[in-house]
């Protein structure tokens, strides 16, 4: 099948086109500034040069035009006609408790999905928008939702409620939802493969490494736990999010500061995590240039990064009653030598053993032939995720509809 993977951001649109029977990408872009002076498409079809496309992008809907636009042309597109667009996959950040997998889309879901906006004011907004402008452009192709919290949901009560009146919980909706859940999916389910074991009988823990970062305890194939909680800001520290911190904190912090409730919310989800505490940045790149440097505020932010994670491989491997496998993925994880070796050091006595020599050359697998626990480096892949998913549920879908002979 041919799939349109669309990830829709306020002023952003990223897309990738698949054929999920060879599970390949045939192009992907991004539409960036939309509603602004300078917007731009980039365009990349497989195994050819990238270009660039300038024009007055005001809404998703143009913007999807746009991107309809450079698949068709004769120079850089991949099909002949609409038609050949067989489904769109939307990455939806925040399905609440409603969805614990990915769903078609109707209108009892867009109803759903803007009833939960309260839950994710800055994403579920511009992905709705991706979604009804699909349904203007291309009004007979199938589209489904594949949430970001879907893997989390069913967790057990034990890890997602929190220590509030439990009335809270059942008015608002206060619950652990966890994020990024996509691709604690496809990261665990390629490390059972690689392993070569049922991930029924298998213990992993996932750390997601970015710009945002997020671990889950994944126990026979199920999250049963995750460090984003209601938010993404709670868990690990990241590029500009503080993670976890006493919550009397940001109340001491607003009375000192005469912060607002904005302010307050802007001071943990931009500049807090590695930039606040370094000064530096929030790439761990630059971070481990001022470290070689021996900059203090960039080695404490280093060493902070690397023992919270640490922290909760000690924490999920107690949670799952042991420990077979740990994932790195995202940016910082598949490509940080250096915080993979923090992370894994003196750690032993779980069973984990990093080999040196593999971590350096970035290996698959990097942990010594003889560890009980593997460590493995598995790029996540979330759009194939959803481009596969999109792909089953429209399968099924157009199966009902066949009239039996």
């Amino acid at each position: 099948m041919k799939v349109l993977v669309l990830n829709c951001g306020s002023s952003s649109i990223k897309y990738q086109f698949f054929d999920t029977v060879e599970k390949k990408a045939l192009a992907k872009g991004l539409v960036d500034r939309i509603g602004m002076t300078g917007a731009v498409l980039t365009h990349k079809r497989f195994n050819d040069d990238e270009i660039k496309i300038v024009g007055e992008i005001l809404d998703h809907t143009v913007a999807i035009e746009y991107v309809l636009g450079v698949m068709l042309s004769k120079n850089h597109g991949v099909i002949d006609k609409k038609e050949e667009i067989e489904a769109v996959g939307h990455r939806v950040v925040h399905g609440g408790e409603s969805f614990s997998g990915s769903v078609l889309i109707s209108e009892e879901v867009i109803n759903v999905l803007q009833e939960n906006i309260e839950l994710a004011p800055l994403h579920n907004p511009p992905n709705i928008k991706g979604i009804m402008a699909v349904k203007r452009i291309l009004p007979d192709t199938p589209q489904v939702g594949v949430f970001d919290t879907a893997f989390h949901v069913k967790m057990p009560p034990k890890a997602f409620l929190y220590g509030i009146p439990y009335e809270l919980y059942k008015k608002y909706k206060i619950r652990r939802y966890g994020f990024h859940g996509t691709s604690h999916l496809f990261v665990s389910q390629t490390a059972a493969e690689i392993i070569g074991k049922p991930i029924e009988d298998l213990k992993i823990v996932t750390a997601h490494l970015g710009n945002g970062c997020s671990m889950a305890a994944v126990k026979s194939g199920q999250s049963i736990d995750t460090t984003m909680g209601f938010t993404p800001l709670e868990g690990l520290i990241m590029g500009t999010r503080s993670g976890d911190l006493d919550p009397s904190l940001i109340l001491y912090i607003m009375s000192k500061e005469g912060l607002s409730l904005n302010e307050a919310g802007t001071l943990l989800n931009k500049h807090s995590g590695l930039i606040g505490i370094s000064g530096e940045s929030s790439d761990m790149r630059e971070i481990l240039a001022a470290v070689k440097d021996n900059q203090r505020r960039a080695i404490y932010a280093f060493e902070i990064f690397t023992y919270k994670i640490k922290k909760y491989i000690g924490a999920y491997a107690a949670a799952m009653g042991g420990l077979d496998a740990v994932v790195f993925t995202g940016g910082i994880g598949e490509n940080s030598v250096e915080v993979r070796a923090e992370v894994c050091k003196e750690m032993e006595f779980l069973g984990i053993e990093l080999d040196e020599a593999k971590n350096e050359a970035k290996m698959e697998i990097f942990s010594k032939d003889n560890s009980k626990v593997k460590l493995l480096r598995i790029p996540t892949n979330e759009e194939l995720v959803i481009a596969m998913d999109t792909s089953k549920i429209v399968s099924e879908m157009q199966k009902e509809f066949v009239p039996a002979n």
